[in-house]
């Protein structure tokens, strides 16, 4: 684990009734209904919300790699996040895929990008080793 050094932002959820109730932040900025995957509703669910923080999350990571190697980032960039809720005989677990699109760089300069996005994005990091991802460019 790594020392924590400097707090930038700390999120805060109240969550009531699981997968079927209801999440709202402290600040009034997200509020939302949940329904559990497959089950009618209007509401998200968990893995969905999981897909739209990392997927976000690795764009900025992305950006940061390209930033710090002084080139420009495609303003149409884009991540697909796929997050599989799966079970087995240890339990429920989590698989996940991010297919990337980085348009208008060559694929050896946005391989790079991408590697270095998997070793600083901080939801990259926490999942390593934990579940499995796979990573693709398009």
């Amino acid at each position: 684990m790594q020392s924590i050094e400097k707090v930038l932002y700390t999120a805060r959820v109240r969550t009531r009734g699981g997968r079927d109730g209801e999440a709202r932040s402290n600040d009034g900025r997200l509020q939302l209904r949940l329904t559990p995957p497959g089950a009618p509703g209007q509401g998200s669910n968990p893995e969905q919300l999981f897909a739209a923080g990392w997927s976000a999350c690795f764009i900025g990571a992305l950006r940061h790699a390209a930033h710090a190697r002084k080139l420009d980032f495609p303003p149409d960039a884009a991540v697909d996040a796929e997050v599989d809720l799966m079970h087995g005989e240890h339990g429920f677990f989590l698989r996940a895929h991010l297919a990337i699109e980085l348009p208008g760089l060559e694929a050896e300069l946005a391989q790079c990008l991408v590697d270095a996005a998997r070793h600083s994005c901080p939801y990259s990091k926490a999942l390593r080793g934990n579940i499995a991802v796979t990573l693709s460019l398009r």
